[in-house]
């Protein structure tokens, strides 16, 4: 059984940065695909980004192109999500999730197998 567990959510400011971390157990991290998502009052949760098992390929969603970076490291069981540039319309819930099989490429949010709680992301306007 996997786990994960994000954290790092908080009150920013516009235009400011934080950064996310989700930590992994239970599971050999290494030979997963993870990703991120966040869910925003009154909305479906919506993909982010994604990174491969090695961490030399990602995948973003256009809305944070050159604002967000995941990255991951291996040898912590760790991911991380690089937030710049932050705006209103980011508050969400961050959730962090492992594909334990195909490609980190274009998944749908049912082809994600374990999913941590989330962490509140807060920007003020």
């Amino acid at each position: 059984q996997v786990q994960l567990v994000e954290s790092g959510g908080e009150l920013v400011q516009s235009g400011g940065s934080l950064r996310l971390s989700c930590a992994a157990s239970g599971g050999s991290f290494s030979t997963y695909n993870m990703g991120w998502f966040r869910q925003a009052p009154g909305k479906e949760r919506e993909f982010v980004a994604a990174i491969n098992r090695s961490g030399d390929r990602t995948y973003n969603e256009d809305s944070v192109k050159g604002r967000f970076t995941i990255s991951r490291d291996n040898a912590k069981n760790t991911v991380y999500l690089h937030m710049n540039s932050l705006n209103p319309e980011d508050t969400a819930v961050y959730y962090c999730a492992a594909k334990i099989r195909g490609s980190y490429f274009a998944s749908p949010i049912y082809d994600y197998n374990y999913w941590g709680q989330g962490t509140q992301v807060t920007v003020s306007s």
